[in-house]
């Protein structure tokens, strides 16, 4: 097993992106509460600038670069919400930036990398964009890893940071945190912060099936290609990496599984009963709460809200 980030490292990073990111809020929600019949906190990340968490480690990448791999230019492959924050956090520094994105990748988050000025390259597929990406690292281009990297990493756990802190100011800290998986790097930085600051909380991770990377990392022991077929881009990552299974795998009581249809009908369950519009790579967690309360009636959960980027035919698209 390789190093894993501790709470040090995530403070670290926290120091870096102070002042340039949102500091979202953690609220309790009445009416998951009701719908559920158990204690549910949300953190509510869709609020963040770009519209997702993402910004959170692109921007500590981006405190750590030389002037020479800014002046290079950053190159980004994402299924959605990355790209769109790469773009976002690099035009408005001035340094140029290609986005590598699969067709399927909703509009919002094309048509927003765009306008901020980056140079969004569409491929067939996510395993394509991430091909592509290597190619233009390889070319000179500075690679800002969606998630396999330590500092993106630690700048992902500020997200589980600022949970814990309003958890416990709240009074009744979760004993259960549920985060989605695109490749992990959310997931293991969230898992590192409420671990350390919690009262032993379980963290789950959720899936989409057909975008299983970290569940097969788990069953073959290390990192694994697989068949992306879930509707769900931005939770579609060819395979983990070495570093968020080792996070996984050490941080995590257990990886979850649901339908695209689950997911997105969480998404609507959050419209209808938080009045939050989420994405449904945030909609799966809806039915992964469920799962947990089947073993755990007791629970107190709290949910990671990760992204709002979607428009309503991206969410009913998957549903059939």
């Amino acid at each position: 097993m390789g190093d894993l980030i501790d709470l040090a490292a995530i403070e670290t990073a926290a120091g870096h992106i102070a002042g340039e990111v949102v500091r979202t809020p953690t609220v309790p929600s009445p009416g998951l509460t009701a719908l559920l019949g158990a204690p549910v906190l949300l953190k509510l990340e869709q609020l963040q600038r770009a519209g997702s968490f993402k910004p959170r480690g692109v921007l500590a990448k981006l405190a750590t670069l030389s002037g020479a791999e800014r002046s290079a230019g950053l190159v980004a492959v994402s299924g959605g919400n990355h790209g769109l924050a790469v773009a976002e956090v690099a035009g408005a520094a001035g340094v140029p930036a290609v986005v590598v994105m699969p067709e399927n990748a909703p509009a919002r988050s094309i048509a927003g990398a765009r306008a901020a000025g980056a140079d969004v390259r569409l491929t067939p597929d996510i395993p394509a964009a991430f091909a592509l990406a290597g190619e233009l690292q390889a070319a000179g281009s500075t690679l800002v890893h969606p998630f396999d990297d330590p500092v993106v990493v630690a700048a992902q756990g500020t997200v589980g940071l600022e949970l814990a802190r309003d958890g416990m100011a709240l009074g009744e800290p979760p004993t259960d945190v549920l985060v989605s998986i695109g490749g992990g790097g959310l997931l293991s930085g969230v898992a590192t912060a409420v671990r350390a600051l919690l009262p032993d909380p379980r963290v789950w991770g959720v899936e989409t099936v057909g975008a299983e990377a970290m569940s097969a990392a788990l069953a073959a022991g290390g990192p694994t290609p697989v068949t992306i077929t879930s509707s769900i881009t931005t939770l579609s990552a060819p395979s983990a990496s070495q570093l968020t299974y080792d996070h996984v795998r050490a941080r995590v009581h257990e990886v979850l599984v649901v339908s695209d249809a689950d997911a997105v009908a969480g998404s609507v369950e959050l419209a209808e009963h938080a009045g939050v519009w989420a994405e449904p790579a945030a909609g799966c967690l809806v039915a992964g709460a469920r799962r947990v309360l089947d073993r755990h009636p007791d629970a107190r959960l709290a949910l990671v809200i990760c992204g709002a980027n979607a428009d309503v035919a991206d969410v009913l698209r998957p549903a059939g």
